[in-house]
């Protein structure tokens, strides 16, 4: 099935991919990246890596590029993407399906994955006839005053390995329609579905007369990610990782006075009142923090419930978690996919060992999973967990992001108390409530602020499945960036203002007189 989907994806004989190995090569003796598959630890197929030289001639095709394609119409770069849309609804199952083999996510995830990137070049098609400026009032005769956005350059686009394609297209497609070329450098763990989706985009661009504005450097962090950052010809980085990542990168690329859009880590967390509808309550519960196998930024990582409803509820939330069907993320069966590799197994285990000894009780969960059979059997399979916090809600190991399907569970007594716990973590990208109460969701959306203090927040659903029409991203270490819907495009632009004189006399400002 692996040759045959690599096939119908152009994929085989394709000149950065090398199919026919001996799964002995390794980056330094052959300059090569292997793609594994997580459901069962084996090579799907190696990717050369570009070098120094490489990553030069890519940034220089994209800087000339940039200066012609800056000079297209926005509702004719609108075309573009809608013709790109259209090429990605022609493949969006056999996509789908690449980034389930590739990352590890169920096939109705990785089909859902490419369906937002189609959904996104829906939405940028509309923005390329909407990108309004705004007029303002002059305070001097005779003259008129307005704003525009204009094309910024070429974007840097630094992705994870999570979403190897939606994130992209966040990206690519508003940056394209704001009239600027891009250059993506994906995760090293998933360059497949990379290779795919920019080679349909760029193809399509070419049958339309468009050279070099979606490209794809595929190197190390050391090579390719820190020569990116640090190069002036971007003027705009966009990188999705780790907050330590973000922090690196928002400095350097800071310390040359360019700008960053940063979508970093969250620590998500969902607050159930006791009169809360407690079926819709559980089930988004169960799939915020089991989807993905809890590898979604927007996991959900932290159940903070009212201390009258918390036994029963979670003697549910128990039941349900041993229900999760896990195996082939390939097979329609499957709820729950594989962690991505070796290094994350190592992490879940880590944590439920670390947060056992610091006092929480496991519920259920917390060990690998063995009895898979055949090529499964050498998954990264885990079981999803829950783990209780002592008396008190003292459990340190918490306040910190785990990729991985572990829930923590905390009881309260006052909605304040709820929220203060919520908040008490270094990231801000999503949260949610589950109430009855108007009060108590308004309270929680409360428009001074001294509620939810995340980039997110959602009333009677879970923290994850964003809809791309509203700006996506999160306040403190999460990076204060904003990607896909709303007025996001605006971070892939300049701003100018402009003052038209129209008068025989000079007018200053502040009523300034220089005669």
């Amino acid at each position: 099935m692996t040759h045959e989907l690599l096939t119908k994806l152009n994929l085989v004989n394709h000149p950065r991919i090398v199919t026919d190995f001996t799964g002995d090569e390794t980056p330094e003796k052959d300059n090569i990246v292997l793609s594994y598959n997580p459901a069962t630890g084996k090579p799907i197929a190696g990717i050369r890596l570009d070098s120094q030289e490489d990553y030069e001639v890519v940034t220089a095709k994209a800087a000339k590029a940039f200066k012609e394609f800056r000079k297209i119409p926005a509702p004719k770069r609108g075309e573009l993407i809608r013709r790109i849309g259209n090429a990605y609804r022609e493949v969006l199952e056999e996509l789908g399906s690449l980034v389930a083999l590739e990352m590890g996510k169920i096939k109705a995830e990785g089909i859902g994955e490419v369906q937002e990137t189609i959904d996104i070049t829906d939405f940028a098609v509309g923005l390329s006839r909407q990108m309004y400026g705004i007029t303002m009032p002059s305070e001097r005769p005779e003259h008129a005053m307005k704003e525009q956005w204009l094309p910024m350059g070429p974007v840097g686009i630094i992705t994870a390995f999570n979403f190897p394609n939606a994130v992209w297209g966040w990206n690519a497609m508003l940056a394209a329609i704001a009239g600027d070329t891009c250059v993506w450098k994906p995760s090293l763990i998933a360059p497949l579905t990379a290779i795919a989706t920019n080679d349909i985009a760029q193809r399509v661009a070419s049958e339309m007369g468009y050279e070099d504005i979606f490209q794809l450097v595929i190197g190390t962090d050391a090579i390719v990610g820190e020569s990116m950052i640090a190069d002036r010809r971007y003027p705009l980085i966009s990188a999705t990782g780790s907050c330590d990542m973000g922090r690196h990168v928002g400095s350097v690329v800071a310390g040359r006075l360019g700008k960053s859009l940063l979508e970093l880590g969250g620590n998500n967390a969902v607050i159930i009142e006791a009169d809360a509808n407690l079926d819709l309550a559980l089930q988004s519960t169960v799939f915020g923090s089991v989807g993905t196998c809890g590898q979604r930024c927007t996991s959900t990582r932290r159940l903070i419930i009212h201390e009258s409803i918390a036994d029963s509820f979670c003697a549910k939330l128990v039941t349900a978690y041993e229900s999760v069907r896990i195996g082939d993320p390939l097979d329609s069966n499957t709820l729950m996919g594989p962690l991505i590799n070796e290094q994350s197994v190592a992490g879940y285990e880590h944590a439920v060992k670390t947060a056992c000894e610091q006092g929480g009780t496991l519920l259920t969960g917390g060990t690998r999973v063995t009895n898979l059979e055949g090529d499964l059997a050498t998954g990264h399979f885990v079981t999803p967990t829950i783990i209780r916090a002592p008396e008190g809600n003292n459990l340190p190991m918490a306040l910190d992001e785990t990729f991985a399907p572990i829930l923590y569970v905390f009881t309260y007594k006052t909605l304040q108390e709820a929220f203060d716990m919520q908040n008490d973590v270094v990231q801000g990208l999503s949260s949610a409530i589950f109430a009855g109460s108007s009060n108590a969701a308004q309270r929680f959306l409360d428009p001074c602020g001294t509620g939810s203090d995340c980039g997110l927040a959602y009333v009677n659903l879970g923290t994850s499945g964003a809809e791309i029409g509203g700006a996506f991203g999160g306040e403190k270490d999460t990076g204060g960036g904003r990607e896909s819907g709303s007025d996001a495009w605006k971070a892939y632009s300049r701003r100018q203002t402009c003052t038209i004189g129209f008068g025989e006399t000079l007018e200053l400002a502040q009523g300034i007189r220089f005669e």
